[in-house]
């Protein structure tokens, strides 16, 4: 791929977690800013990925154990990841490094987003032709809701005695933590040169239009497939693509991007200020590209040579 990309990827998260910490409330700064990790965006689009048949190293996956006379489930190690999806020889040392490599390039995920690889002594660091960084949340108004869940289960494992026995017959309670609202904007970038020296070793044809065309349609998508229990009020809502020359450099594009909540039975609004930065570069700039949910937003651009679509249907408005 002749070019490199920049832009910004948003989702919505309404009664729902998007991203939590070890506490199950949404993960914040230290300064109380909600915010959103890079892996959270990216697993959705590895799920969506495997779903259509294509190779994922990097997640989570599990096998039988036979402990003595015990079954257990336990999850598979990352070799045994990749001898999973690749079907290959036991990986030993002395195993054929090239051979590796060209099957770490084959994975889509490595293919995107890089990897680390340090098994039997076959160690691999590839810095990723696809980098997104943290998503910060940019509607004030977020505030974390707590819910208690009743169990239709008493806890069996309590045995204490008098009123703590009464309480064990008693249905469990648990707890589901919610953002009542929250719109995260990630920043990303794509530079298809870092992949160069893998060329030239024959391991990979290099980051293609193939890959990036995989790449933008998980990003338009996968979160809203992805509807799982904590994840089933979050949604892509929104998509910057600006496809420069090669030989070009754009800072963090969510630096120009504000979220305005709209008035009751108003749409929200996401609006851009970058076309003063975009207009100087406008030789270096191939195209420009705007994903919205028009369902529940309008977007308030300068850029005056965007092209709107709406995210699910991907047709021009």
């Amino acid at each position: 791929m002749n070019k490199r990309v920049y832009g910004v990827l948003g989702i919505s998260s309404v009664m729902a977690n998007w991203n939590a910490d070890f506490s199950g409330y949404p993960k914040s700064t230290s300064d109380g800013t909600v915010f959103g990790s890079d892996k959270a965006f990216k697993y959705p689009m590895k799920k969506m990925w495997q779903e259509k048949g294509e190779k994922v190293l990097y997640i989570k996956s599990m096998k039988l154990s036979k402990d003595k006379e015990k079954i257990t489930v336990v999850p598979r190690s990352l070799t045994e990841r990749y001898e999973h999806i690749f079907n290959p020889s036991e990986i030993k040392k002395g195993t054929d490094s090239n051979e590796i490599l060209k099957n770490l390039f084959h994975a889509i995920d490595v293919k995107n987003f890089g990897a680390t690889f340090a098994e039997e002594g076959n160690n691999f660091s590839i810095t990723g032709a696809v980098q997104i960084g943290q998503g910060m949340n940019k509607y004030e108004g977020t505030e974390a809701e707590e819910q208690q869940i009743l169990s239709p289960f008493r806890d069996a494992s309590d045995k204490g005695k008098g009123k703590d026995k009464e309480e064990a017959k008693n249905s469990t309670l648990g707890t589901k933590i919610v953002s009542n609202e929250a719109h995260y904007f990630y920043p990303f970038a794509i530079n298809p040169a870092v992949y160069n020296d893998f060329i030239e070793m024959g391991v990979t044809e290099g980051y293609t239009e193939e890959d990036y065309k995989k790449f933008k349609e998980a990003s338009l998508c996968a979160t809203t497939a992805f509807a799982t229990n904590a994840k089933i009020g979050c949604e892509n809502e929104f998509a910057l693509f600006v496809e420069t020359k090669e030989e070009t450099y754009l800072p963090n594009l969510a630096a120009y991007i504000e979220f305005a909540k709209g008035d009751q039975g108003q749409k929200n609004q996401i609006i851009i200020h970058a076309d003063e930065l975009l207009s100087k570069l406008a030789d270096k700039i191939d195209a420009v590209e705007i994903y919205f949910n028009r369902n529940t937003t309008e977007i308030v651009s300068d850029i005056t040579t965007a092209k709107l679509l709406d995210i699910f249907t991907l047709q021009e408005v």
